[in-house]
């Protein structure tokens, strides 16, 4: 039986050019472990790693998105744009007071803030 997610794994041909952007960009906790950039949130693990079958930006960006719990998304999108981030989507209001932001990564993966109302 599946009890929980231990770790979502974003894989790049460049983990140097995505560490700084999780680490000090978004301000997440990063510790290299070998040629891995791990990021623990709350019991689970952003995990960036190199594959040699990755190459560039990502030609799908919008297959798998990673979701970041907020406390208030439009503080969060104003600090995120002054530090020069691309954004998709300005924080907007869903069904039952959901804020979301979509933002993209460095490899052009999706990634979303969620502040829930």
């Amino acid at each position: 039986m599946i009890s929980r997610i231990n770790s979502v794994l974003i894989w790049s041909e460049d983990v140097s050019r995505l560490i700084p952007f999780y680490r000090d960009v978004l301000g997440l906790k990063a510790e290299m472990q070998g040629e891995f950039g791990v990021c623990p949130l709350d019991g689970v693990a952003l995990v960036i790693g190199k594959h040699s079958d990755v190459h560039g930006r990502s030609s799908d960006p919008y297959r798998v998105m990673v979701n970041f719990q907020v406390e208030d998304c439009q503080a969060e999108y104003d600090r995120l744009r002054q530090r020069g981030v691309e954004f998709l989507r300005a924080p907007s209001k869903e069904g039952d007071g959901l804020i979301i932001a979509t933002l993209l990564d460095p490899d052009g993966n999706v990634l979303q803030l969620f502040q829930e109302g």
